[in-house]
């Protein structure tokens, strides 16, 4: 008890230092800093327009409305939109997945006879690229995927940074894991689904935020090559440039009842908002992995 207590005691008694006053201030000026930014693009989205043209930054709705979310939920043929991003984001995502974890498996192997090679040939990609233009002949006149749902699938089956973050992983892994394996009679596919994928939880779930976030926010694609299969991005970018045009075209006689309905940054705000909060929603079931799967393959084992 007594040594309870005179612990408690110099508990109470000790003082803030300078340097500790200085590092709450300076953490709450990265707090603020980073933070205001989204609260200021979702004050804007929930502000009425005519406040907001003014040019004032703010962090909460001074005049709140909806108007701006009404006018995109309002907008025609954005369920079949929504859908297509949806199931592009998740077939995406696992075949993704599925296709750079067996490639960083085959390159961890160290049996590998060709693996040099292909790792340098893989990583001069990312250094070198053949352009736009070669890529729209690629994908439009040689593989024929033009308004097909495959194009948001094919053209980014595999990232290199993700496959070099993943066999990195695997490096660390205990080498011993394998070989007992290989010892009581265990092939490679069985090594690799039952010892290997269950032991990458933490990278394959960082590397499924990276293309999920890839997949979800990429509108480009559906804009060279897949304008019948719009994604919800592009009909929400096709809204904004709308919203621009008829701001500009508006009669000056209409124009402040025109501010003062909509505007096309109160648009943009809103949009972005709308495009952010899946990702928001689901980072939160993947941050125990996301700082694992960065990490724990730095450094072997």
């Amino acid at each position: 008890m007594k040594n309870s207590n005179k612990t408690s005691h110099l508990k109470s008694n000790k003082k803030l230092t300078g340097f500790d006053i200085f590092l709450l201030i300076f953490f709450f000026s990265v707090i603020i800093a980073t933070l205001y930014p989204f609260l200021n693009v979702l004050a804007i989205s929930l502000n009425d327009s005519l406040d907001t043209v003014r040019g004032m930054n703010f962090i909460i709705p001074r005049k709140f409305t909806t108007a701006n979310y009404e006018k995109l939920f309002k907008e025609e043929k954005l369920f079949t939109p929504f859908v297509i991003s949806v199931l592009r984001t998740l077939v995406g995502t696992i075949v993704n997945l599925m296709a750079t974890a067996m490639i960083s498996y085959v390159f961890s192997r160290r049996d590998f006879y060709f693996n040099k090679l292909f790792t340098i040939i893989f990583i001069i990609t990312m250094y070198v690229g053949g352009g736009l233009v070669p890529e729209y002949l690629l994908i439009g006149r040689t593989l024929h995927l033009t308004n097909n749902f495959l194009v948001y699938i094919i053209p980014g089956l595999i990232w290199v940074y993700n496959i070099l973050l993943v066999r990195s992983f695997i490096d660390g892994l205990p080498d011993a894991l394998q070989e007992s394996a290989r010892i009581d009679g265990a092939n490679d596919f069985t090594i690799f689904y039952k010892i290997i994928i269950p032991l990458c939880k933490p990278v394959l779930a960082t590397v499924a935020l990276f293309v999920a976030v890839g997949q979800w926010n990429s509108f480009m694609d559906t804009y060279f090559y897949a304008r019948n299969l719009p994604t919800l991005q592009y009909k929400l970018y096709e809204i904004l440039n709308d919203t621009g045009i008829n701001q500009n075209n508006m009669h000056q006689a209409n124009a402040l009842e025109t501010v003062a309905s909509i505007t096309p940054q109160s648009v943009r705000m809103a949009i972005t908002v709308i495009v952010t909060v899946p990702i928001v929603a689901v980072y939160p079931f993947l941050q125990r992995y996301f700082v694992g799967g960065m990490t724990l393959g730095a450094v072997k084992n």
